[in-house]
């Protein structure tokens, strides 16, 4: 019953392993009780396929539209380092959120090692990205990673043009919406004390992009 609860995904079955592989770079595999968060979970399908490569993460799926949250537990009903969905509106600040795992800044054990947000900023308005960078900058541990992927300009330009029609496609759709440009991004991040560390080239015309809290901040 659970199963046929699940929601497909094409795109993400598509490009689940180039993010696995760029995971397995920069996340840990040895360092025990980690966590991370992932903000705009989808379906469910990311977390539970990477929960598995990383038993030593524990992974807190979260999404603003609650009808996924069944979708989201069919996909971690066989993994046992997922944790439950719960509601997140990263637009809001994280002292504002009321969800089942009290996620907010009550104390540091709240705080997590890494954060990951897949295919959000470019299909949401732009207070979520001020939201995610924000509150990354509160819940990650310092040194901790945020990992986003996308489609994503760069410094001014956005290639190639099948890039550049989805964009216009984007804002067709709700104006609040559009491929984010990595150097405005990396300019909000900074106010945060978050940098960008890795721009990673992957199939599609995306790209992951690997952010850093920095040690300093507090």
């Amino acid at each position: 019953m659970n199963i046929m609860r699940r929601i497909t995904n094409p795109a993400g079955e598509r490009n689940k392993d180039p993010i696995l592989d760029v995971l397995r770079r920069v996340l840990s595999k040895t360092e025990p009780n980690l966590r991370l968060l992932e903000i705009s979970s989808g379906v469910g399908l990311h977390a539970a396929y990477f929960a598995k490569e990383f038993p030593n993460i524990t992974f807190q799926p979260s999404e603003h539209d609650t009808t996924l949250f069944a979708s989201i537990d069919a996909y971690r009903q066989d993994v046992k380092n997922v944790e439950p969905p719960i509601f997140i509106d990263i637009s809001k600040p994280c002292t504002d959120w009321q969800n089942e795992a009290n996620i907010n800044l009550t104390s540091g054990a709240n705080r997590f090692d890494y954060m990951l947000n897949i295919n959000m900023l470019h299909i949401s308005p732009i207070a979520c990205a001020h939201g995610l960078f924000d509150n990354a900058s509160q819940l990650l541990k310092r040194g901790g990673l945020l990992i986003t992927y996308g489609p994503y300009a760069v410094d001014g330009t956005l290639t190639p043009e099948s890039n550049v029609r989805f964009n216009e496609s984007l804002q067709q759709r709700n104006p609040e919406w559009g491929i984010r440009d990595t150097k405005e991004l990396s300019k909000l991040a900074a106010s945060k004390g978050i940098t960008l560390q890795e721009m990673i080239e992957l199939p599609a015309n995306n790209k992951c992009l690997i952010w850093k809290k920095d040690a300093n901040h507090a």
